[in-house]
């Protein structure tokens, strides 16, 4: 089961979380969220990781 666990306003910024997580060995994807549109109409995107991941990922984010 996969868990959002970052909101990125564009693919860019998606692809730097998905970057930066698999860098520390955690598998992530990135999907377009169209059901809260971004700047311009262009859709926000999720960065999601393994459920058992999360702890790992919240980790991570604590000590940025």
């Amino acid at each position: 089961m996969w868990v959002e666990v970052k909101k990125a306003p564009n693919l860019i910024m998606a692809e730097m979380w998905k970057d930066f997580f698999e860098g520390e060995g955690v598998p992530a994807r990135v999907l377009p969220d169209h059901d809260e549109p971004g700047i311009g109409g262009a859709p926000k995107y999720s960065v999601l990781v393994s459920r058992e991941k999360v702890h790992v990922i919240e980790e991570m984010l604590r000590k940025l």
